[in-house]
């Protein structure tokens, strides 16, 4: 595939919702000659991953639209330009290195995959452009390989880790009774940190993990694991990976006689999991990080503003966790670009106002420790109930 077709390169102009052309809207702009910053989005906005992306792209449109209707950065307009990376390595760098090399770019809201920004996060470093995250949850990012030392100091994320949610995934499980499990993973550096935490969580509550397998991502028949696993008459089966596999393998594991729950965390929490799994993914369990959107009235209005901006898609998952993002970057940029001559010249000091950003957003306060972390822990259980994810439990593992 060729450059110009695996990349999605906008500048988002959308009738009532869109970040340019805001005078030909709702009086977004700050005047004929206010000055251009963008807020870019990489995130899958194409392929299996496409509902989380899409979610995350217009998440951060309605931040920016609500910005410059408010004119928030006096003399500035915002403008939102969005990346397709696919939910790929390769591509999302290739996308990293276009957003970075436009200098108007001065913040960016991605990516979905932690084996992506593993890729871009040096690329938009290089460039001192702040990096926020809504979806990576592998630890490694922002603590490194031996847990302790920053990798890149632009970038940020507004949800938790894998170590919180690998241990509240743990007990949640517990909790319901199975005290043995089996694992599989993808291979990727999410789903393999997920279980890895997990694992080393579950062993510690006094669970026994029966059997660890793994897939390939781009494989579709997981009959040959089944069988594997299926010997062991695991109490579950506990997945790191995301819904495009992990809603297959659930149906093939009733299927082929290993009648028990499939677990997984945050990779699985959407509703084309239940539409992959099919009927036998009742009682099937998940967690996501953070509280549910509507259980806040913050998060209750985000929901009616996204709704009355009639996107095309929801805001999923990692919505809130988006416009939280977009608007710790705007906070930023209401004192960067206050004396900036042009963006680019701007891009340090952003960085180092995101990381002194402090506001009650819709997935609570928004704050980030010494290592860019969110300082808020919230992990919340789910369980596919009618067929739909029915809130369990929700808990600050802080």
């Amino acid at each position: 595939m060729t450059m110009g077709a695996s990349l999605l390169v906008a500048s988002i102009a959308l009738a009532g919702c869109g970040t340019r052309g805001e005078s030909e809207d709702t009086g977004g702009t700050t005047g004929g000659d206010a000055k251009v910053a963008k807020i870019g989005v990489i995130a899958p906005l194409s392929g299996d991953l496409s509902a989380l992306g899409k979610g995350i792209q217009h998440s951060v449109e309605l931040a920016v639209k609500q910005a410059n209707d408010s004119k928030a950065i006096p003399g500035w307009t915002l403008e939102v330009e969005a990346v397709d990376d696919e939910g790929k390595a390769d591509v999302g760098k290739n996308g990293a290195t276009k957003l970075a090399s436009d200098d108007q770019v001065v913040g960016v809201v991605g990516n979905l995959n932690s084996s992506v920004s593993q890729q871009t996060q040096p690329v938009f470093a290089a460039a001192n452009i702040t990096q926020i995250s809504p979806a990576n949850t592998g630890p490694s990012l922002t603590r490194g390989a031996d847990g302790n030392a920053r990798p890149y100091k632009t970038f940020f994320r507004t949800c938790t880790t894998d170590i919180a949610q690998g241990g509240f995934a743990a007990k949640f499980l517990i909790d319901q009774g199975i005290k043995t499990v089996a694992t599989v993973h993808d291979k990727k550096t999410y789903g393999q940190g997920l279980v890895q935490y997990f694992t080393e969580a579950y062993k510690a509550a006094g669970g026994t993990v029966v059997a660890a397998e793994t897939i390939n991502p781009d494989e579709s028949n997981y009959s040959p694991v089944v069988s594997k696993v299926a010997p062991s008459k695991p109490g579950a089966v506990f997945y790191g990976g995301e819904y495009p596999q992990g809603g297959p393998l659930s149906k093939q594991m009733k299927a082929g006689g290993l009648n028990v729950p499939l677990m997984g965390g945050d990779g699985i929490f959407d509703p084309q999991f239940i539409a992959l799994a099919g009927s036998t993914s009742t009682g099937d369990l998940a967690t996501s990080v953070g509280e549910p959107t509507d259980a806040s009235e913050a998060g209750k209005k985000f929901l009616a503003d996204y709704e009355a901006a009639k996107y095309t898609e929801p805001s999923a998952a990692y919505g809130g966790y988006s416009y939280d993002a977009a608007n710790a970057i705007i906070n930023a940029l209401k004192v960067s670009l206050k004396d900036a001559a042009d963006a680019k010249s701007a891009r340090q000091a952003t960085v180092d106002e995101v990381g002194k950003v402090s506001f009650d957003g819709v997935t609570g306060k928004v704050e980030f420790d010494e290592f860019g972390d969110t300082k808020v822990k919230v992990i919340t259980g789910y369980k596919v109930e009618g067929g739909k994810w029915a809130t369990v439990k929700s808990e600050n593992v802080s």
